[in-house]
């Protein structure tokens, strides 16, 4: 996804304490998530979900399963 992408949860495949932390920041199924920022490089990448920022590496955000939402 790109710069000001909007997409909704569906399924995290996450385990452990990075599912725990981020289900408390609002990484649930059916929360819309904005990517915000790409680094450089293209890894981190800052999203946007509810209220909050977060930077993910891939290996993070590619385990987080969602619908792309159109304006």
């Amino acid at each position: 996804m790109k710069k000001g992408d909007r997409f909704r949860i569906t399924n995290l495949s996450l385990e452990g304490t990075m599912r725990r932390r981020l289900l408390d920041l609002g990484f649930v199924q059916g929360a819309t998530v904005e990517v915000l920022q790409k680094s450089p490089l293209g890894d981190p990448t800052a999203y946007s979900v509810s209220n909050t920022t977060i930077a993910l590496r891939k290996a993070e955000s590619s385990k987080i399963f969602g619908e792309r939402v159109e304006d």
